[in-house]
């Protein structure tokens, strides 16, 4: 982005109306347009490095409604991404998120603690999970671990029901990898009714969304590297994701680092322009054509991540489908499309800000006596989940499980 671009915000205030920190806490500081202008200052030298610069510029969950609702274009996702890593730089991270980084570098230490993980949530006594919180979320609300990596409990090429009408590579994600395997059972289920050979390359890793936001920009270098070339396959008809994050990191952010890295602009290009989230493709090759008789059984909600409804706005058919199967009563919550609160690592790092707005998204939620609360992003299942009480009767899910679960009439 250019000087005059950055400098060009006339503090309309259009932001601090869809900024869920703002919206919470009502302090001029925690605006986006607060934070261009710490950002202008500081790169002209007027403002030194400071931990509460950091602050300030950190306690943000990433959302981008601020750049997509911008009427002077700025790109207020991509200067904060710069600006999170010269501050990572400047003061480091938390124990917490610097752990996450170094996991997160390299797919085989993800593997190992996802494995460690596993077994501590067996042998943990249950005392200690009830008085243990992850931020906001108490241990024992937190997601089991799946039994295998998905990706090894899968064959790399999965073939079609019938008729093979194409070929495409699916990314899962380390989410479905190492704690949702149903969202990619599911997947695989589906695209293999809609008669798509499914290819799942074993060799892919983090998206290194995470990784950037917390200036790990050489760590992510590797693993953008390493995706590009597994995803990289001729005769395939789409890249497919079931996590909003990581569909960002392969159309957006990939092409963005395309110069930093020194990649490939047209490998960059194929992946990029051929990545789609896993309902919008069913919904665009008429896979629900598949699913229509199925029996009316069930009473479902909404979540709109913002990753969904920001980075891929083109993608946000959910809904549509929702509103469109026979065997769904969709009721949408009144506030289906505001942020929970997840965030990455924002639901740890600023727990009491992030409840307010969980807990208002879970009462909403609620009042719709709806059995299933759906949505596709994993940080917004463990957050919006974790953030459930006991009596509360509504399960989070992938929208795409619904779509091959076994039903009965409520």
């Amino acid at each position: 982005m250019s000087a005059s671009l950055q400098q060009n915000c006339v503090k309309c205030g259009l932001c601090l109306s869809v900024c869920p920190v703002y919206k919470v806490l009502a302090q001029e500081q925690a605006s986006p347009r607060a934070r261009i202008q710490l950002i202008k200052f500081f790169e002209s030298g007027q403002l030194a490095s400071s931990a509460g610069l950091k602050e300030m510029i950190s306690r943000c969950l990433m959302c981008g409604s601020c750049a997509a609702n911008c009427p002077s274009g700025i790109n207020h996702y991509a200067r904060f991404m710069k600006m999170r890593t010269q501050m990572a730089r400047d003061h480091g991270e938390p124990a917490a998120v610097k752990s996450l980084v170094f996991l997160l570098a390299k797919e085989y230490r993800a593997r190992w603690a996802a494995g460690l993980a596993r077994l501590g949530q067996r042998l943990i006594p249950e005392k200690f999970s009830e008085i243990y919180n992850l931020g906001n979320i108490p241990v024992k609300r937190l997601p089991a671990f799946n039994t295998r990596p998905f990706r090894q409990a899968v064959p790399e090429i999965h073939p079609p029901e019938g008729v093979q009408k194409g070929r495409v590579v699916y990314f899962t994600g380390c989410a479905t990898n190492y704690l949702f395997d149903r969202t990619g059972f599911s997947t695989l289920t589906v695209l293999s009714r809609m008669g798509y050979e499914v290819m799942i390359p074993k060799n892919q890793t983090c998206c290194s969304i995470p990784l950037l936001y917390h200036g790990a920009v050489n760590q992510a270098k590797e693993n953008v590297i390493k995706n590009l070339n597994c995803l990289d396959h001729k005769g395939i008809d789409a890249v497919i994701v079931d996590c909003p994050t990581c569909g960002v990191a392969l159309k957006n952010e990939y092409p963005a680092l395309q110069d930093r890295f020194h990649l490939d602009a047209k490998q960059v290009e194929r992946i990029s322009s051929k990545v789609i989230d896993i309902m919008t493709f069913l919904k665009s090759r008429n896979g629900l054509d598949q699913l229509t008789g199925i029996e009316e059984a069930i009473t479902v909600t909404y979540h709109l991540p913002c990753h969904m409804k920001n980075g891929l706005p083109g993608m946000n058919t959910t809904e549509q489908i929702l509103d469109a199967l026979p065997f769904v009563r969709y009721r949408r919550a009144q506030d289906a499309n505001d942020c929970c609160g997840g965030g990455g690592t924002f639901f740890q790092e600023y727990p009491g800000l992030s409840k307010v707005m969980a807990d208002q998204k879970v009462k909403n939620a609620v009042s719709t006596q709806a059995r299933y609360w759906l949505t596709e992003c994993p940080v917004c299942r463990i957050n919006l989940s974790g953030n459930l009480s006991e009596t509360d009767r509504i399960t989070v899910r992938h929208p795409v499980e619904i779509l091959t679960q076994k039903r009965t009439r409520q």
